[in-house]
């Protein structure tokens, strides 16, 4: 009876774990464009480039570790 909500919970949060992940992602992509096109990057953007990245490292390897893919 109880356990049949852990199907159910375990999808809702792969789902909102993906879109997490997602978001990283481009957050990822933004950082580096704008690191890349800069001419003298200041320190702080240099440091959000770096944080953006490991977020993103880091949620991909939490996603492979639970297991989470996307069904196509």
């Amino acid at each position: 009876m109880f356990f049949r909500r852990k199907g159910r919970l375990r999808k809702e949060f792969n789902e909102k774990y993906l879109d997490l992940l997602e978001k990283a992602k481009v957050d990822r992509q933004q950082q580096k464009t704008l690191l890349d096109k800069s001419f003298d990057p200041s320190e702080d953007v240099i440091c959000q480039a770096k944080l953006a990245e490991a977020k993103f490292f880091f949620l991909l390897k939490e996603a492979k570790n639970r297991k989470v893919s996307i069904k196509r």
